[in-house]
């Protein structure tokens, strides 16, 4: 039986075996085995023997970036962005992928990423999809607290050594001006239980043509629901979340999947985030 997990710490409540025993389904793969295993930072180094023992594994917080050393390969986004959210392991040789990247790439891939991007927040998730913007040839603006603005400069210039020509500025939240193809929230601002905030004005909302939130809790953010009440096409952080795991499976066995199948899969987390809301 071939043996796949994610790692983390705490994990608490995780939606990966949902979507990843519905990705295997879907493939047909019957003998296998989906578990959460906690594991302290601490003792991330001393369970490389039993990482091994596993034929692929998903990583989250806190070790994207700790979990590197004990890759023998990485893929090229796991190069780019020094963080590691997917391993497989093939007879033994563990090779390191980043496929957060892949999944918002997908989910977002009807929006304007080349456009003129509005991002707010730069942190994790933030960062990745800064460069991912630069790189698609986008107009960023980066919107953040003052607290992150050392943060932002950081990722201001990692973008300008990996695109040296790229259009990008910082700019405080509560300063945004101008008009906008895309915002992008990668804040936790609308996140579950705080479900009454907005990470931006209603004049911002107003000047900004198309949204992508990463929050997948509540399926329809503060953010989604103003923007479209006006009309605007908004995209939730539930299709990342699948989009990422689908690419996994993709690297771990060469799993294929037709976008219906992976739109139920979408639809099944949702109902599940609704549900576990409800208390059910």
């Amino acid at each position: 039986m071939d043996k796949y997990g994610l790692i983390g710490y705490p994990l608490g409540h995780s939606m990966s075996p949902l979507i990843h025993n519905k990705l295997f389904a879907l493939s047909g793969i019957e003998d296998f085995s989906y578990e959460l295993i906690e594991i302290a930072p601490e003792k991330l180094a001393e369970s490389g023997d039993m990482l091994r023992e596993l034929r692929g594994f998903n990583i989250t917080i806190p070790h994207k970036t700790a979990i590197i050393p004990m890759a023998d390969r990485l893929g090229e986004s796991a190069e780019r962005y020094n963080s590691v959210n997917c391993i497989s392991n093939d007879n033994g040789v563990m090779t390191g992928y980043n496929t957060d990247c892949d999944g918002f790439l997908r989910s977002a891939e009807l929006l304007p990423l080349g456009g003129k991007v509005l991002l707010v927040g730069c942190g994790g998730v933030g960062r990745m999809i800064a460069i991912e913007a630069a790189l698609h040839g986008a107009e960023l603006t980066i919107a953040v607290l003052p607290d992150a603005v050392k943060t932002a400069q950081i990722v201001m210039a990692e973008i300008l050594s990996k695109c040296g020509n790229a259009a990008v500025k910082i700019c405080l939240v509560n300063e945004i001006e101008g008009k906008f193809d895309l915002l992008v929230n990668a804040t936790p601002v609308g996140m579950y239980p705080k479900v009454d905030a907005c990470p931006v004005s209603d004049e911002v909302i107003e000047n900004c043509l198309s949204f992508f939130d990463v929050i997948y809790n509540p399926i329809e953010t503060l953010l989604m629901k103003k923007a479209r009440a006006l009309g605007k096409t908004a995209v939730g952080g539930a299709a990342m979340l699948v989009y990422q795991a689908v690419k996994a499976h993709e690297i771990w066995y060469g799993g294929e999947f037709s976008t219906e199948d992976i739109s139920a899969v979408i639809k099944d987390v949702e109902d599940e985030v609704e549900k576990m809301n409800r208390g059910n």
